[in-house]
This record gives C-alpha cells, sequence and structure tokens, in this order.
C-alpha cells in the first residue's frame, strides 16, 4: 500500500524509495520495501518447480509437476474421501490479488471441508465481532486516525506493523499529528513498545486483561450515566444486555486482573468518553487471547455507546474503489459461524475453515475425516501456529503435501513438490484486501517491474491449472467447471479487478465514457489517486436483517458471564512468568528473514524480561536462558529491560530457522529460536477457536 519509486538500469534494481507523489503514504517506506531488491534477485529463491526425492530436491517440468500434484491430490481423495486433503493459505495469500482470487477456484474444486488459514492465529476474533455485530465478516471499523482527538491502542504496536487491519502509511507521523493538533494517544500492552514510547500515557496491562479492562471501562459508562450513542441509537439494539453484562466488571473488581489501579480506568473511562471524538482499536494482542472474541467485541461496544462509530475521528467503513465487503457479499462470502465442529477437538469453524489449532491434530488422528494430504499456499505454519514442533512432527507423516511457494523453507521442506509462484515485482498488483483496510479511501495500480521468465508461472495461473487437472483426475471434467475456469482464465485477475471496480462505488458503471474510477485511467495515474476522507455509511452499509447494529450478540454476551468467572483467577503461579510475542520493524512474519538488509546488526531475537524478575533469578543481561512451557523450551539470549512489565517476559515471532532441509542461506546463519516451539495449541479462544498466543506460562532458568 505504501508507493515506492523504483530506479532500474540494464534490468537490475538501482534504489528503491518512497514515492513522495503517493497520495496516500507521501513518501513513507519501510525497510521491507527496501529489501524487495533482495527478494526479486535471492539465488534461494526457487524459480522452477522441484520434487523431493531419497536422493535430494530435483528441478521438474510444469506439466509433469502439475500432473503428479493432481494425481495424487486425487488418489488421496478417491480411497479416503475429499475432507482427507487439507489446505493452509498463509498471510501473504492477502497481499496478493490474483492469489486471493484463483484461490476460491481451486477451493471449491476440492471440495474438502479441511480449511485452514492465518485467519485463526491473527484477527479471527474481529471478523467474527464484525459478522455478528454488523452482519458481515469484513465490514471492520477503521479509525479514523487522522481527524480523531483520542486513540485508544491495545495490543497494537502500529509503528512496527505500519498499521494491521488499519493501514496507515507513515503512521509514526500520523500519530505525532494527533498530538499536535491537541489530540492524545493513550496505548495499553504489557510491553512498553514503540508506539507506547510515543504516547500521552502508557498502560501496562496484563497479557489477557483487555477484556477485562473494556468491561470496566463500559460498567463506568454505564454507572455514571455517560452512555452517549448519537444517531446510532435509531439503529442499534441491545444496549440495555450489554448494561447488565457489564455490572460485575467493577474497575474494582477487574484491577487484579488488569494490573490497572481503579482510579486509572475510572479516568480513561471518563476521558475517552468527554473527548470531542475517540477510537478504541485493538489488534493481535486482543485477538490472540484466552478472551479475544469478547475482546474484540467489547471494543466495538466501546466505539458506539460513546458515539464513535461512523463518525469523523472515530471508527469508520472505509468504501474503495473496489469494494471487496460488496463482492464477498455477491459470492457469498459474508461469514458464517459454528456450521460445524472439528472432528478430533470440536472446535468451531468460521467461514467454512477450522481453527489452525487443530491441525496437527487432524493429522495425527486416525479415523474418518483423518487429514492424509496437504496443500500450502504461501505459508509457514511450523514457525507461525502455535506447538510448531507438534506441527512440524505431523506433516512429515503425510501422504503427500504439496505447496505454492518462493522458498524451500520450515515448513515447505516437508512437501513432495514445490511450485514456485513469480516474485511480487514480476507481476501486477492492485490490494483488494488493504484498500478495505484503510484509514483514506484511495486507489493505485502497480503494473508488474519485470517481465516474467518465460518458464514461470504467476499464482492464479498455478492454482487455475491445478483445479482444472485435479477434476479431471478425480471425476473426469465437468462442463461447469471448464466454463467458469475459461471466463476466468480469459479474464485473467486484471480483468475481474476491472470490472469490479467499473461497478464499484467510484465506478461509472454501465456508462462507457461516465465519470470515475476505471483500471483503464487508474493505470495512467501510477501515483494513485486519492478519493477523499473516510464517510459515515450506516445504517445503509450494514448488512444484517434489518439493518441495525447487534450491541450484544447472545454467543458474545455468554462469552462475557464465562470471563466473569475468570476474574478471581490466580496469575503466574508457582513463579512463572507470561509469554507474549512481539513485532519487530525489520521483520514481516517469517517472510523476509533470507534478506541480509533485514536480518544484519544486532540480534533481535531475545527474550525481555523486567530487570526485577531478571534479578530475582539471578540473571543477568547477554546470558543465555532456557525458556520452557508445557509444549516444549528453546533458548535465547536474554534482554533485561524496563520496557517489560513485571512478570512479562516477550520473543518476537516469525524465527526459528537453520531446520535440516530448508535453502535460506541468509536466515540459517542467523536462526533465532521460534516463539512457537513455546505457544499451546491448546490454549485458544474458548468463542472463536483463534490461537492463545499471549500469556503463556513460562519458566526461564539460566542454561548450563
Amino acid at each position: 500500500m505504501c508507493g515506492i519509486a523504483i530506479e532500474v538500469e540494464d534490468g537490475r534494481i538501482v534504489s528503491i524509495r518512497g514515492d513522495r507523489d503517493d497520495p496516500f503514504s507521501r513518501g513513507h517506506v519501510c525497510p521491507k520495501a527496501v529489501a524487495l531488491k533482495d527478494v526479486h534477485e535471492d539465488p534461494d529463491r526457487l524459480r522452477r518447480p522441484v520434487r523431493r526425492t531419497s536422493r535430494g530436491w530435483s528441478e521438474v517440468g510444469w506439466d509433469e509437476a502439475l500432473g503428479e500434484a493432481a494425481e495424487r491430490l486425487a488418489a488421496v481423495q478417491n480411497a479416503h474421501g475429499k475432507n482427507a486433503v487439507a489446505v493452509y493459505q498463509g498471510n501473504p495469500v492477502a497481499h496478493n490479488h490474483g492469489a486471493l482470487i484463483f484461490g476460491q477456484l481451486l477451493l471449491r474444486s476440492l471440495g474438502s471441508r479441511s480449511r485452514y488459514s492465518a485467519t485463526s492465529v491473527d484477527q479471527l476474533p474481529q471478523m467474527l465481532a464484525s459478522l455478528l455485530m454488523f452482519g458481515h465478516q469484513l465490514l471492520l471499523p477503521i479509525p479514523d486516525i487522522d481527524r480523531t482527538e483520542f486513540l485508544l491502542v491495545l495490543g497494537a504496536n502500529p509503528l512496527a506493523s505500519n498499521g494491521s487491519i488499519m493501514t496507515a502509511p507513515g503512521v509514526e507521523k500520523r500519530l505525532k499529528a494527533l498530538r499536535a493538533r491537541g489530540g492524545r494517544l493513550v496505548v495499553a500492552d504489557p510491553r512498553r513498545t514503540e508506539t507506547a514510547a510515543l504516547a500521552d500515557q502508557y498502560l501496562p496491562i496484563r497479557p489477557g486483561g483487555d477484556a477485562f479492562l473494556l468491561g470496566a471501562m463500559l460498567h463506568v459508562l454505564f454507572a455514571e450515566e455517560r452512555v452517549r450513542l448519537g444517531r446510532l441509537a435509531g439503529f442499534t439494539d441491545g444496549l440495555h444486555v450489554v448494561a447488565d453484562a457489564v455490572r460485575s466488571f467493577a474497575p474494582e473488581a477487574v484491577s487484579a486482573r488488569t494490573g490497572l489501579e481503579a482510579a486509572t480506568i475510572r479516568a480513561l473511562a471518563r476521558d475517552f468518553a468527554c473527548a470531542p471524538s475517540a477510537a478504541a482499536y485493538g489488534r493481535v494482542g486482543v485477538c490472540a487471547q484466552e478472551y479475544g472474541g469478547v475482546a474484540s467485541w467489547l471494543v466495538n461496544v466501546l466505539n458506539v455507546v460513546t458515539g464513535n462509530l461512523d463518525r469523523p475521528g472515530g471508527v469508520m467503513f472505509p468504501r474503495p474503489a473496489v469494494d471487496a465487503v460488496a463482492f464477498a457479499d455477491r459470492i457469498g462470502q459474508r461469514g458464517h459461524f459454528d456450521k460445524g465442529r472439528s472432528r478430533v477437538r470440536g472446535l468451531p469453524e468460521f467461514s467454512g475453515e477450522w481453527p489452525v489449532a487443530t491441525l496437527a491434530e487432524e493429522i495425527e488422528t486416525p479415523g474418518p475425516g483423518q487429514v492424509r494430504a496437504l496443500i500450502t499456499s504461501a505459508g509457514n505454519p511450523v514457525l507461525s501456529t502455535p506447538n510448531g514442533a507438534r506441527l512440524d512432527r505431523a506433516l512429515a507423516r503425510l501422504e503427500f503435501m504439496v505447496s505454492i511457494d518462493l522458498y524451500r523453507n520450515e515448513t515447505t521442506r516437508h512437501a513432495h513438490l514445490i511450485l514456485p509462484p513469480t516474485s511480487g515485482l514480476e507481476r501486477p498488483h492492485y490490494d483488494l484486501v488493504f484498500h478495505a483496510l484503510a484509514v483514506r479511501n484511495t486507489a493505485k495500480y502497480s503494473p508488474a517491474l519485470f517481465e516474467p521468465p518465460p518458464a514461470a508461472r504467476h499464482d492464479w495461473e498455478i492454482l487455475l491449472d491445478l483445479a482444472a487437472r485435479l477434476e479431471v483426475a478425480r471425476d473426469g471434467p465437468s462442463l461447469k467447471g471448464r466454463l467458469t475456469r475459461a471466463v476466468f482464465r480469459s479474464l485473467g485477475p486484471e480483468g475481474i479487478i476491472g470490472l469490479l471496480m467499473r461497478f464499484g462505488p467510484h465506478g461509472p458503471g454501465l456508462l462507457p465514457f461516465g465519470r470515475g474510477i476505471t483500471l483503464g485511467r487508474l493505470r495512467k495515474r501510477p501515483h494513485g489517486v486519492d478519493l477523499g476522507p473516510l464517510e459515515p455509511s450506516l445504517p445503509g452499509r450494514l448488512y444484517t436483517r434489518a439493518k441495525r447494529i447487534d450491541l450484544a450478540p447472545a454467543r458474545l454476551v455468554e462469552g462475557l458471564q464465562r470471563a466473569v468467572l475468570a476474574l478471581s483467577e490466580a496469575r503466574g503461579a508457582n513463579g512463572s512468568l507470561e509469554l507474549i510475542g512481539r513485532r519487530e520493524l525489520r521483520s514481516n512474519n517469517s517472510w523476509m528473514h533470507n534478506c541480509e538488509r533485514l536480518v544484519k546488526g544486532r540480534d533481535r531475537c531475545t527474550l525481555l524480561m523486567n530487570p526485577g524478575d531478571a534479578q530475582r533469578r539471578g540473571l543477568a543481561g547477554g546470558q543465555r536462558v532456557r525458556v520452557a512451557s508445557r509444549v516444549g523450551s528453546v533458548e535465547a539470549a536474554l534482554e533485561v529491560s524496563e520496557a517489560m512489565r513485571p512478570g512479562v517476559v516477550s520473543l518476537p515471532h516469525g524465527w526459528g530457522h537453520g531446520r535440516e532441509g530448508t535453502s535460506l542461506q541468509v536466515a540459517n546463519a542467523v536462526p533465532g529460536v521460534s516463539l512457537n516451539d513455546l505457544t499451546d495449541e491448546l490454549r485458544v479462544d474458548s468463542l472463536s477457536g483463534n490461537a492463545a498466543f499471549s500469556g503463556v506460562p513460562v519458566d526461564v532458568t539460566a542454561t548450563g
């Protein structure tokens, strides 16, 4: 989403810098953008399909690779049923419009219910809250950061992530502008993050305390009669239900669970309610905990009861040139919840996917529906999902695995075939997802910088061909399937984007010369187009039956009632610490650790610990320590830091390289350790099944 200007001489990249003429990012550039050169030129990047054999890896042709993949997947489904083949889609799919659109064709051809993705380690609770409250899983409220007077940030570090479910290029400048106009920034996090260091107020909340903090803030607002829905009152149901549900959450009752003084919570609630405009924003730290579904819901409730939903300076709904929300509605993808339960543990499905915390057990456990084959698309779940070591062992047991990926990494090393797509600079780009999450309405199309080599295939071509071959190998060709694929192939991703844009909220529709945004016109504006600030759109934009906000969905209220029982629950028993993750500006999950410019310098894969906790354990900075949880242990260098709340330690996520069978020269030279060799697949949000990474009990001791 950030505009970049790339200088090329004789087919090689000379420089990458921020595009100052981009109306949205205005010259902002992060280290990961500069590293696009390294990914494109990486000698470890696969450029042809490879097959794993008893003698190692060997290159194969595309026809042979796709044919073998289809035949072996079909054989597994014919022998054990369609659900015996699972699919895992990684986070990079969301950044690739071709993979995002054409991945749906492969899923339909498979016909398998065994679907998994990064959604259930990241944002599932937020999507569930939107589905139950607003009627659509993708109708996610976005902070109007450029106009708000009060921003409350919970469990998020936008200075490192550049905004997550809040696309905000140059977010540091935006936050400084908020303070410069007299606004206020408050951050609640167990670690004094880079964003917290910039804030007017930092609240060192305990891991997993967000639902309790939000419940207490709402308790104060109802008790002191500070609830003001404004125009939302005309189409909001359930206010009294919420008032009753938060009666037990007095600030004094939640103080121990949140680690915050009751007076601090009361003052925060009053200040938020009295601000001219305010936005509450929670992200991964809010989602990835035991009460992630409840906490994500209460973020929305706080914005509603203070009248800050769908108003300038509050939280709003973008209307991009390609409206992903409306498109998903047209293809029947508003979302659904708990239409079935996972085979082994009985966790709920969400929009046709199972929580990825169940994947290893679904591979390991015999019986009807056992996962025996796997397709991964742009994902590395061994490093990104809970108890990755267990999943690592489970993948080795599969009858067949095929991966669509650029690298032989910690996950794809288990594949029998790897099908590598083109790089990001060899394909055009229009961001379907992140325009729909942006703090301003803009549009930008980027053509491919380089022509792909003749033997290369785009993600969408791989997905389309694999779907066609699978159908033939398993069932024989169907007329409907052939026609659908023929239409999609003739249009290609750009043709589909062009149609969606023409008939989108800013397009000319059927008028060939009408005013509005079309893909052709956008191609002539390489810096992008500004479509204006976010605007109020409710109740018209709601997808609930009566176009009313359901402030108190029964499932979420039940979850809050269960949280009441945890108010007196002991934390940190037996002297154990609580482990949380963290994000680094140079690190994009596990994707880009093979880029020298991003991993050079000091060791970033360290365990952060409060000085008091280190002293009590006789530990010192720089010392190697052993971190142990229920599922495993790792060794890392200790970094003593005042930024950590007492009783809490932190490891970054995305590391843990250096494993046999990978081909990542740079990453393997600085392997670090995997946070997810410690996180527990049995710890999930009891409501949604999302992985609960935050607050894992661990012991830390000196090594040797």
